[in-house]
């Protein structure tokens, strides 16, 4: 999970304290009525207070993911994260559900939580924490996150596509690759860890290559199994055309066979085609493990 996560998180925290003392409250008529507003799909975000924790962030989280993001006037950067919390609990419509804590009255959750900073989110799941994340966030990271802790909580939640990724992609489609490229290469600056940004840019030069290719370029490969030029070529037009696994062992051959400067050309072009495919492929985990016994 996150690298924030404090170690205290491994064993569990206890929060029966904590919810003992909001039970009293609510014994004694002190507990305030939540205030929610509805989203689309019925998604809820909620403020909670000390008072309503028991009801609203343990109790809900037995049924459901919980995310409590903490925030206070006086530090703008967890308002932004709140407030971008609350749009991507729209977009998840349902999947989970957002709980908004001011810190100031949440003393107790936050001291029960041992939050160290702000902004800071928690996910909760059958009564206990999952996950921890403290300090400033991108867009991307919570979204990040929030993958990574859907998947604990052992939800399936479809991602929603990035808008500017998406219009990347469009771009790409349509043929317009040189847009599409100045698309991706602005995403990449601004969220330097996106594979999906990467995958963009080697498809595109991918598809740019391609473009000015003869229509037996695997053909003339095969003729002459040597030429570095020409499997390349080939192996660009075998990946486009699905025949992933033989592309990555055209050049993995020719990896074997060369030294020098002609191994690192043919080794960084391997590498870029398993970007287009993604580390995810079976394909490409299969063809890595080919490349590592060549090089070593």
């Amino acid at each position: 999970m996150s690298d924030q996560v404090p170690s205290r998180f491994s064993g569990g925290v206890d929060l029966s304290t904590l919810a003992a003392a909001a039970q009293q409250q609510a014994a004694q008529g002190q507990m305030g009525q939540p205030h929610q507003h509805g989203a689309p799909g019925g998604v809820l975000a909620i403020d909670v207070t000390d008072a309503t924790v028991q009801s609203e962030v343990l109790e809900r989280s037995l049924d459901a993911l919980v995310i409590v993001a903490f925030w206070a006037d006086q530090v703008p950067e967890s308002l932004q994260v709140r407030d971008l919390l609350q749009r991507l609990a729209a977009e998840a419509n349902g999947a989970w559900v957002l709980a908004k804590a001011d810190v100031l009255q949440n003393q107790q959750l936050a001291a029960a939580l041992q939050l160290q900073a702000l902004p800071a989110a928690v996910a909760l799941s059958q009564g206990r924490p999952l996950d921890l994340l403290q300090g400033p966030q991108t867009e991307q990271g919570l979204r990040q996150w929030i993958g990574r802790v859907t998947q604990a909580a052992g939800l399936d939640v479809p991602q929603p596509v990035d808008p500017e990724l998406a219009a990347a992609e469009n771009l790409m489609v349509d043929g317009d690759l040189d847009a599409a490229e100045a698309a991706y290469d602005k995403y990449l600056k601004n969220h330097p860890a996106s594979g999906e940004a990467e995958a963009g840019i080697a498809q595109v030069r991918m598809l740019r290559r391609v473009g000015a290719l003869p229509d037996n370029a695997v053909a003339i490969s095969d003729a002459a199994p040597d030429d570095i030029d020409a499997a390349l070529a080939a192996a660009d037009l075998q990946l486009l055309s699905g025949q992933a696994e033989a592309a990555y062992d055209r050049l993995i051959a020719l990896v074997a066979k060369n030294f020098g400067d002609d191994r690192e050309r043919v080794r960084k072009r391997l590498v870029e085609l398993f970007t287009v495919a993604g580390v995810d492929d079976p394909a490409v985990a299969k063809a890595r493990r080919k490349l590592s016994s060549v090089l070593f």
